[in-house]
């Protein structure tokens, strides 16, 4: 009869599905929402609902979430800044980039500088005098 009519046997065999209402896909999509803690967005819904057998794309998804006012919920990163401990006191900017001196030992800073010898780490800590750029200690 398919070679007759010049159709496929697909064709012929084929039954459309049938069509959603769109109110009952809206319940289930809400009922999901809100069986996780509002916390899924478009994503999450598709697989959670595909798991159940509907086959439905971000895009609807979101339009239902939309026209049913559904946001998800998350967490927002948040600054922690570094305490100080409580026996440290703030110390002021004495020198204030200013590392020419006109008198000897009138500033002496410290570097610390870790230095990779072979495969191991060391470090190198040095006090200098500002005045003459003199190392006057070392330790390793």
């Amino acid at each position: 009869m398919c070679k007759i009519l010049n159709i496929s046997r697909q064709t012929y065999y084929y039954q459309a599905k049938p069509i959603e209402n769109e109110s009952d896909l809206e319940e289930i999509v809400q009922e999901e929402f809100i069986r996780n803690r509002k916390a899924y967005g478009t994503r999450k819904l598709k697989k959670c609902l595909a798991k159940r057998g509907l086959q439905l794309s971000r895009r609807r998804i979101g339009r239902i979430m939309k026209r049913r006012g559904l946001t998800s919920t998350y967490t927002i990163a948040h600054f922690k800044g570094q305490r100080t401990a409580c026996n440290e006191a703030k110390t002021a900017n004495v020198l204030d980039r200013t590392f020419t001196q006109e008198q000897p030992l009138e500033a002496i800073v410290t570097d610390l500088t870790y230095v990779r010898v072979g495969k191991k780490w060391h470090y190198i800590c040095l006090i200098l005098d500002l005045f003459n750029r003199e190392i006057m200690a070392l330790c390793q």
